[in-house]
């Protein structure tokens, strides 16, 4: 069959574009023909499979989705195929990946007059499209706790949903020799015997809560505080956070270690002592699970969907919403100074062994099969 597959944007080091690459190349590797749109694409091009670059240009980003949705909406006439496959809310999908939450339930807690703005009818437009009762879109939900959500506010079908398990790479199992990598790692970043390494890990360092970490950090007890060193991974924007830490009396060049997007993320996880995620908002957290079976202890606020695995694995902490500050820097301190660290690191290694936590690409491609064989018979 022929697949059709879009993004507004890839770059290779976000979650859930690693999650599209892997659910493109199950489809490719089962003998089907697959094509990519894309606004624009950063890094590697995959080998054999067709990538079409849309660019467009305007000057908000909710501008520019319109203008990509039109202008893939022009491609597909010259195009024919079996399904259509959409990372992004969209008119016009067959399959929707739902990587984001509810957009119009976020925008229910927002003032009155922000519903009258041209980002919100847009989006609010773009997931009625998606969700819609009157649709027939079949959404992949990786997250159980925005199904209800969606279902309140546009009566979405149950048959419409199929839950995704996770889709984690492998290679963040811990290996046989993790404790060699770990030392490795610790002597090539100048972390001694006696500091501790707290870890955060993100694409969008506001949404992943960095800001509450350095002020958790900064509120340790002194002879605590000189022994910890943070390193966040992921996200370019890095001042505001260099700011922070300056103004909480941290030391920059010894205590807080910023860098954008890397590939040897797996050695961060071997070599640091706890991951800190203290999200905003997240609609399930891969990098949550990426530390349990790598054997690092996790601390993570409950609003992250995969927030219940860190109970399930006993494998860290969780705080409870609504978020509050004193009770966060009282946790940091907790499982920085415990010792059930060592049992949180075995139990997580032994959770990795868990077979469900890699199959979401399997599932994925099973179901998007499906829906096109049933578009095929019933259109």
């Amino acid at each position: 069959m022929r697949f059709i597959f879009c993004l507004f944007n890839y770059f290779p080091h976000g979650g859930l574009e690693r999650n599209f690459l892997s659910i493109v190349e199950e489809c490719v590797q089962r003998g089907h023909q697959v094509s990519i749109y894309t606004r624009h694409w950063e890094g590697t091009m995959p080998s054999q499979i067709k990538v079409t670059q849309l660019p467009v240009s305007a000057l908000t980003n909710h501008s520019r989705d319109h203008k990509f949705a039109v202008e893939f909406a022009k491609q597909l006439k010259s195009e024919s195929c079996d399904a259509i496959i959409g990372f992004n809310k969209m008119p016009g999908l067959d399959v929707y990946y739902a990587a984001d939450p509810c957009y119009v339930a976020i925008a229910a807690l927002k003032p009155w007059y922000y519903r009258l703005t041209p980002r919100y009818q847009h989006y609010s437009a773009y997931e009625a499209a998606v969700f819609g009762h009157r649709q027939k879109t079949h959404i992949l939900a990786v997250s159980t706790t925005q199904i209800p959500r969606y279902q309140h506010y546009y009566q979405t079908t149950g048959e419409r949903f199929s839950e995704l398990p996770p889709g984690i790479n492998p290679n963040r199992k811990a290996p046989w020799n993790h404790q060699k990598i770990r030392q490795a790692w610790r002597t090539e970043f100048g972390v001694g015997k006696d500091e501790l390494v707290v870890l955060a890990i993100g694409a969008d360092f506001k949404r992943k809560g960095l800001a509450r970490t350095i002020k958790a950090i900064a509120s340790l007890p002194a002879c605590l505080r000189t022994k910890v060193k943070l390193f966040a991974v992921g996200d370019s924007h890095h001042k505001a956070y260099q700011k922070l830490a300056q103004q909480l009396d941290l030391d920059l060049d010894k205590q807080l270690h910023l860098f954008s997007g890397r590939d040897d993320i797996p050695h961060f996880l071997f070599g640091a002592d706890i991951l800190a995620h203290p999200a905003h908002i997240e609609n399930t957290g891969n990098i949550i699970l990426e530390a349990i079976i790598a054997g690092l202890p996790v601390l993570a606020t409950d609003v992250c969907g995969y927030a219940f695995h860190i109970q399930q694995a006993q494998a860290g902490l969780v705080l409870k919403s609504p978020f509050n500050q004193k009770k966060y820097n009282r946790l940091l301190l907790e499982i920085l100074t415990t010792p059930q660290r060592a049992d949180w690191k075995a139990n997580g290694i032994e959770y990795g062994n868990t077979k469900k936590l890699y199959q979401r690409a399997h599932v994925a491609a099973d179901i998007i099969e499906r829906i096109a064989v049933r578009k095929k018979i019933h259109g």
